[in-house]
């Protein structure tokens, strides 16, 4: 069976799912000796963070943990499902139009986030000029459709979701809705390891090595798939 254009993957079990993000080193030691992401004076509220809940985004984001000095450590956030729902429920889908301005599918446009300057977002709407008529509210929630990636970072033609928690409730994100905070990083880096040893490695071998978690199809409910374009051809 086809996998959907849009569709949640992610690793999760009965009572959480996991979503990723990576930050410099002081952020994260502290993360993980605290669990609590804003344990570090580094870590700051005053920008939008975006996470994704899967594991072949975040090692093309952050090339296995190597591309960007201020991002080399992964993090694996734990949330409950009612929360992970909660952001979605305060979402506002967002495209980038032709100018590189990302709008909101009312026509709110803003300036391109961090996260997104390489250029891959989902531009499947692109072909539509929006009005710049303000940034939307600040406590909303932003969702953007990426090309999916393979875990040796091949773009594939169905979409990743990335969700956007705005400054205005990172805060209330970082002390109430993280439950669980590890470190990453050095599966990342063993992942790359082993896929520059042995290139002809499967993706069930890299599952049994525990360096390739079980992705699962994410279930959310119908309103949900409506508002963020889940149902239906959308891929035009």
């Amino acid at each position: 069976m086809a996998t959907p254009f849009r569709q949640v993957r992610a690793d999760y079990d009965d009572e959480t799912i996991t979503v990723y993000q990576a930050y410099n080193n002081a952020i994260a030691s502290a993360a993980v000796a605290k669990q609590k992401l804003n344990a570090s004076p580094e870590f700051l509220t005053t920008r939008m963070t975006w996470i994704k809940p899967s594991w072949a985004w975040m090692l093309y984001r952050a090339g296995y943990s190597y591309k960007d000095p201020g991002q080399e450590r992964i993090l694996a956030l734990k949330m409950k499902h009612d929360t992970f729902i909660n952001l979605l429920e305060r979402a506002v889908l967002t495209i980038h139009d032709r100018r590189g301005t990302m709008a909101n599918m009312e026509g709110k446009s803003s300036p391109a986030l961090s996260d997104h300057s390489d250029g891959t977002s989902d531009n499947t709407s692109s072909r539509v000029h929006h009005t710049v008529a303000g940034a939307g509210k600040s406590s909303d929630v932003k969702v953007q459709w990426d090309p999916e990636r393979t875990i040796r970072l091949h773009k594939l033609e169905y979409r990743s979701i990335q969700i956007g928690i705005p400054k205005a409730i990172s805060s209330d994100w970082v002390e109430h809705m993280i439950v669980k905070i590890e470190d990453v990083t050095d599966k990342a880096r063993r992942l790359k390891q082993v896929l520059d040893d042995k290139p002809d490695v499967t993706d069930e071998e890299l599952i049994q090595l525990g360096l390739v978690p079980m992705e699962k199809p994410y279930e959310l409910p119908e309103r949900l798939q409506i508002s963020l374009r889940m149902m239906g051809d959308h891929t035009k």
